[in-house]
């Protein structure tokens, strides 16, 4: 091999291990006052109810070039919204949310599924009142950029799944009230 190929062929290694060096996991913090989890199901048959939850912690991992990434939410459940102050309390109440010995919910990932260079599913962990089942959410958008104001690297998504309150010891008037529970969020996140 010439000089000139072995500088050549050096300068192409270096490059390409600069630049995967260079490329890297960010860590994005939720931002709660734009992350709202809900969650909807059928009441009697009569409405389909949609509720929320208010205050919403966490972190996401991305990394763009890899193709690789995590979530970790944290959800207060004593921040629900039903549209009702009455109802608010009564589902927290030891039959549905329970939350005075379970104030939190959580949703650990264990794998995101790529389509292209945007994460088309999230498998992961739910835990709820303290029993924890294998869920996948269907990312329905996904979107990462610069934060227009804040000018520090965002991301946000829309994602969705469905569970069986049943499954979760939440299912007083099941299956008067709806069993299956559409769980919907909307979620930001900014890089520190």
């Amino acid at each position: 091999m010439t000089s000139f190929k072995k500088i050549a062929a050096a300068l192409a290694f270096a490059s390409v291990a600069a630049g995967s060096a260079l490329a890297a996991p960010v860590t994005y913090n939720v931002d709660g006052s734009h992350t709202f989890p809900r969650f909807s199901y059928s009441h009697f048959g009569l409405s389909t109810q949609l509720s929320s939850f208010s205050n919403t912690t966490g972190k996401v991992v991305f990394d763009a070039d890899a193709k690789t990434g995590s979530v970790d939410i944290v959800i207060d459940m004593k921040s629900v919204n039903t549209g009702s102050a009455l109802f608010n309390g009564h589902i927290q109440g030891e039959d549905f949310l329970d939350t005075a010995k379970f104030p939190t919910a959580t949703f650990k990932s264990t794998k995101v599924v790529f389509e292209g260079d945007k994460p088309k599913t999230i498998e992961g962990e739910l835990t709820i009142k303290g029993v924890t089942k294998p869920v996948t959410l269907t990312v329905t958008s996904f979107q990462a950029m610069p934060h227009p104001m804040m000018k520090k690297p965002a991301l946000g998504a829309n994602a969705f799944t469905t569970v069986k309150r049943t499954e979760f010891n939440a299912g007083k008037y099941a299956p008067y009230v709806g069993d299956e529970v559409r769980i919907d969020i909307a979620i930001e996140a900014v890089a520190p």
